[in-house]
């Protein structure tokens, strides 16, 4: 956004701009007092559109003490910082970071603290790699250009990098448009048929990593969830025949009182697709742990599951410990051989 102009109004824009696009991701802080608090905070109030201008304020602060440390100064000393348009430009780049975030099947939560909803378009992966390569290449370009420059002796006039930085950010948001209509196409595939001969009550869609084609849906009905690849050129449900279907588990006072656990509340609020269930523990611990995981990152622990093959545990999944007498113990991470427990923090 800088190099596309924005650096040409004031000096320190690409700085300030650089820093506010990171800045909601200061509630990584919140991990010094747990993980089930961190995770509760993650795209929380710094995610939010209150928080943007809490967060420019601290970015555009930083920025000031670093350019007084320097005694005043800049590239360009025709061209002086302006603070009040550099307020605006923290603001809009911290804009960028919700809507990047928003793009994902993680989700944020912009209206925070009115509304704890999560939203998510659930259009591009959490890392997409050919918007990173339209961003690499609106910034190598032109480099690349200064060393053809330099061999002609041709001068320069002014920023380099406009023409680039222009088309990287065009070019992402037409990767968004095909995304978006190729999404829209296998949600409305997912919807138009039954399930084992029952409609479904929500279906949603969410991307693979790299290909726009290519859906991974979810489908809940009253008493199962329906797991099946979509492909939205056809568009097509399960077309190699491999649909997976979950059978809700029973509610059973073990899982409800794992779900009223700090750490349970805080991952059902997140979880668009929960399941929970309970592995009874024997000999000396006696006890249960209840897994819990969202079926929208239901082929997630393939890829990150340890040894153990029925191990439930994913990257984005928690697991709560309870004794016999169904008192939290802790939560739980890590492998089943190598369990780490936590103790639960209680609410914050």
């Amino acid at each position: 956004m800088g190099r596309a102009g924005l650096n040409r109004k004031t000096a320190l824009a690409t700085l300030t701009l650089t820093l506010a696009a990171e800045a909601p991701d200061l509630d990584i802080i919140g991990r010094l007092w747990g993980r089930a608090t961190g995770f509760e905070h993650h795209r929380g109030f710094t995610h939010s559109f209150l928080g943007v201008p809490l967060d420019a304020v601290v970015v555009v602060a930083f920025v000031y003490l670093v350019w007084r440390l320097r005694d005043r100064k800049t590239k360009d000393p025709n061209l002086p910082p302006r603070w009040g348009v550099l307020f605006l430009y923290a603001c809009l780049g911290g804009l960028s970071h919700i809507l990047l975030d928003f793009t994902n099947n993680y989700g944020v939560r912009p209206f925070w603290p009115f509304s704890e909803k999560w939203y998510s378009w659930d259009i591009v992966f959490i890392v997409e790699p050919i918007m990173l390569g339209l961003l690499f290449l609106g910034l190598i370009l032109p480099w690349l250009g200064s060393l053809i420059d330099k061999e002609i002796g041709a001068r320069r006039r002014g920023p380099r990098g406009r023409v680039a930085a222009t088309l990287a950010l065009l070019g992402v948001v037409l990767m968004w448009g095909v995304r978006d209509y190729e999404h829209r196409r296998a949600v409305n595939a997912l919807e138009a048929r039954d399930y084992d001969g029952v409609d479904p009550l929500r279906v949603s869609a969410y991307p693979t990593i790299v290909d726009p084609f290519h859906w991974y849906g979810v489908v809940e009905t009253p008493a199962f969830f329906a797991l099946a690849r979509v492909d939205s050129l056809s568009p097509e449900v399960d077309p190699e025949g491999r649909m997976q279907y979950r059978y809700k588990p029973e509610e059973t006072p073990v899982t409800l009182a794992a779900k009223k656990s700090y750490a349970g509340r805080a991952f059902l609020d997140w979880a668009q697709y929960p399941i929970a269930e309970a592995e009874v523990l024997e000999g000396a611990e006696q006890g249960y742990i209840v897994h819990f995981q969202d079926l929208r990152y239901g082929e997630v622990p393939s890829v990150v599951r340890g040894d153990d093959d029925n191990d439930r545990r994913s990257v984005l999944g928690v697991a709560v410990k309870l004794d016999k007498n169904l008192r939290v113990v802790g939560d739980v991470y890590g492998t089943r051989a190598r369990p780490v427990i936590v103790p639960d923090p209680g609410p914050r």
